[in-house]
Formats: C-alpha cells, structure tokens, sequence
C-alpha cells in the first residue's frame, strides 16, 4: 500500500504516512513492515536503534548468561570425564564478548532501517498532537503516530540508585565480580542475574516479597526453581518485605522486615520496569493513561484517532517478542492489511536463569478460573534421554480443559526455552493431547518430553508412571 505523504509547511515540518516514537523491538519492527508495504516511515529514538532489549536487557543479559554456563561446564567437566578446570572469570573478557554480540547485532538492525528507507532521526521525541511528535524543535506530521517509548529500571521510593546501589543497566557493565550481592526482587531480571552471579562464584542472596520466586508463573515452576537454586547455594528469602539498605565505602546493609540483615559488595534493585512515559507528553495531549500506562483496545488504538500504543508502556507481559509482534501487526492494520489481534495468553514466556523457565498460556490457577474443570499432569525429565546426557532435573507440567485442549505448558530445565516454541503452537492452535501425543518427536531430543508428557496426558503414558 502506498499513501501520499502528509502536507506540511516546507522548512518547518517534516511529514509521512507513519510516525513511530522510540526504535525498540517494537518500534524497529513496525517501521520495518511498514516501510515493506510501501508506507513513508518517520523513527525517532532518542538513545540506540535496538533500546534497551539490544543494548541494555535482553541480549547483553542472555550473553552473560552464555558466559554463566560456560563457567559451570569448566567447573563441572568431571561429572562428563573431562578434565577441566575453572580458573577464573575475567570481566575485562565477559565484557568484550557481550559487547561484541550487542555491536554486531546494532550494525546489522542499523543496516535494514537504512535499506528500507527509513527516515531515522535521533533525538528525544516528544507527542505534541494526534498528527504530529516534535524532536528538539523539528516537527514531524505523520497520518498515523505509533507511541513506542518503552520502559525503564524501577527502583523504591527511599531507594535511590548510586553507588553500590544498581539496577540491571548498571550491572551489565560491571567490570569486576562482586563476592556478594543481594537482589532485590525474584521475577525474571532478578533470577536472571542471580544465576550468572552464582556461576561467576560469588555468594548471593534473592529478596522476594511475594511468597515465591518468579511470582507470576505456575507455582509448579517457583517450587522447581527454589529446588535448583537451592541445590546451588543461592539463598533467597521469599515472603518478606524490604525495609532498608546503607552502604559504604566497603559495602552495603540490607535490612528485611523479619529482622534478618545481609551484607554484601552490591544490592541490585530488580523490582520490575516502569513505563517510560513521563516526559513523552502523552498525558498533555490527552492520550488516555492509568498508572503511567498507556491504554489501547485490542487493536492498540489509544483514545486519540490515528493514535497506536505498543510494547511495555501499553499494560501486559513487558516482553520484547511481544512488541516486536505488536510492532508488526500495528504496521499492517495501519497498512489496511486487518490483521487479527495479538492473543496475549499465547505469548511465550522464558526465563533464562539455571534451570531455565519456559511457559505458554494459562498457569493451574488461571486455568480453573476460566475454565473451572481441568487436568493437568507432570512428566519428570528423568525419564527423557537427552535431558540425562545434559545432565539437567526438571519437569514439564501441561494444563488442559477437561476433555479439552491444552491450555497452558509450563517448563522447567536445562535449555528448555528451545522447546517453547513447540509448546506455543500446541497452545495457539488449541491442540488436544491426543493430536501432540499422534506426532513423531526425534530421539534422543528433549522435545520428546513434551511427546511424552502429550500421551501421558492422553492416557497412554510410556516413559512416565500413570
């Protein structure tokens, strides 16, 4: 589709079909696709084509993660008869790895906006009207505007951040390992860098106020992972509320609402990311807003007409694939291409910590609220080949309807976020057990324990006890 750009004033007012605001998962994405159907494209981003899931989340963070699991395969090399040892980690050359990714993977998304023509502008954009976003003076019109800001590091209110006191941003790029650190907050980031912390060797410790870690997935899944982190010497203190922290020249105090007191090199902050709204000028031009949030329809559309909203400041998972699929489908309904709407439920969910946490649809709990009668089952990886030679515990527990489709699969082990793609396409498409369980999976592979665990629930368990 081809539109005649919007007219404007020459030398005061740049204008095209498409204006999106900030050059994330989700903006890039949808600038991409809507720029290859034939759409004049304005992208203003303010930092780095890529934002924070390239250059300060999940890349850089899943490349420390790569380094984590390396260090444990030196570490652990005689469990598989090999002789290796773990000498040490250097940060100095943790950093040049992960940056390396980062760089390579910016100066190829650098190259496709400029290929597809893109009008890229760097600066800090500001929503001044449903047909207009002004950067640093310079007005952009645009038919439509996509909102596209993204999120930040939250921290506490009393809390602020310096010193010995760090958030995910700052803990990227720390160029010594600490040899203790306490997290504050169990969900993704937390365990996330609690992991790579732990494989580096240093002793950590997870606050979690909430009454499990990684509070918002099946409890099947906290209760695996507070076994594997407690077979690793994580500590992790669930349930309690923070009250304070000091710090110093030689370290930091964290006080819990139980009396306990920890001390350690850093305190990282990980209570979850906010909605990087504030300054944007939504609220003053009348987008419609609740707790920071920008809010949409099913369709993305704000309150304003021609006016879009994606990624983590529209409420829901604050997932980069979620905005890069939002980014994608804004582009081709704007495009004229009616797209059906994103199913939120059916996003998959990883977290990369050791074991890793991969999920698709509705936990136990969501399960019987919607649904009221179900059936679930859990197959031990135990029982499945690939998962012994990798040496990994863990399990795979399915959710279904009763005498119905599956509904949710939740994922606990070793490298088990490769399996959710599988999983989301049994949950998508509404698959019965007895279709998944009539499939051939490869032996010996761990997509074979979702084979198994699909007959077991089909009522023919092989590998499993029924």
């Amino acid at each position: 589709m081809t539109s005649t750009p919007v007219t404007s004033t020459p030398g005061t007012n740049t204008s095209a079909d498409l204006v999106i605001l900030g050059g994330g998962s989700g903006g890039y994405a949808c600038a991409l696709r809507a720029a290859q159907l034939g759409l004049s494209v304005i992208l203003v981003e303010k930092d780095k084509l890529g934002g924070t899931c390239l250059h300060r989340g999940c890349i850089p963070t899943k490349a420390l993660l790569q380094a984590a699991e390396v260090a444990d395969a030196a570490r652990d090399g005689h469990q598989f008869g090999v002789k290796a040892a773990l000498e040490g980690i250097d940060m100095g050359g943790v950093n040049k790895y992960k940056d390396g990714v980062v760089a390579k993977m910016f100066k190829g998304l650098q190259g496709l906006v400029s290929s597809r023509g893109i009008n890229y502008v760097e600066g800090t954009g500001r929503f001044v009207a449903p047909n207009a976003v002004d950067v640093d003076g310079q007005r952009y019109l645009g038919r439509s505007i996509v909102l596209a800001t993204g999120s930040y590091a939250k921290s506490l209110p009393d809390l602020e951040i310096g010193g010995r006191f760090i958030t995910s941003d700052q803990a990227l790029n720390l160029d010594y390992l600490p040899d203790r650190v306490v997290v504050l907050g169990g969900g993704v980031i937390g365990v996330e860098f609690a992991s790579v912390w732990r494989s580096f060797g240093a002793e950590v410790t997870v606050v979690e106020a909430l009454p499990r870690l990684l509070p918002a997935e099946d409890d099947f899944c906290s209760k695996q992972l507070e076994r594997a982190f407690r077979r690793r010497g994580i500590t992790f203190r669930t349930g309690v509320r923070f009250t304070g922290a000091n710090q110093s020249n030689s370290g930091v105090t964290v006080n819990l609402a139980s009396g306990e007191q920890f001390e350690a090199d850093l305190l990282l902050v990980a209570v979850g990311r906010g909605p990087n709204t504030a300054d944007a000028g939504y609220a003053e031009a009348g987008v419609r807003m609740e707790r920071g949030f920008v809010l949409t329809d099913d369709r993305l559309r704000t309150n304003l007409p021609g006016v879009y909203a994606l990624g983590d400041i529209v409420p829901g998972l604050q997932l980069a694939h979620r905005g890069f699929a939002q980014g994608i489908f804004l582009a081709e309904d704007i495009a004229g291409r009616n797209p059906t709407p994103i199913d939120e439920d059916g996003i998959p969910r990883v977290t990369y910590c050791e074991p890793q946490v991969a999920s698709v649809g509705l936990t136990e709990v969501q399960a019987k609220d919607r649904h009221g009668e179900i059936e679930t089952i859990t197959y031990d990886l135990a029982g499945n080949g690939r998962s012994q030679i990798l040496q990994t515990r863990g399990a795979i527990k399915l959710v279904r309807a009763k005498n119905g489709p599956v509904l949710g699969i939740h994922l606990v082990g070793d490298r088990v976020g490769e399996l959710v793609g599988e999983a989301q396409l049994i949950v998508n498409w509404e698959a019965y057990p007895e279709d998944v369980a009539a499939l051939v999976h490869a032996h010996p592979t761990q997509n074979e324990a979702l084979g198994e665990a699909h007959l077991a629930l089909a009522g023919k368990p092989l590998h499993a006890h029924s």
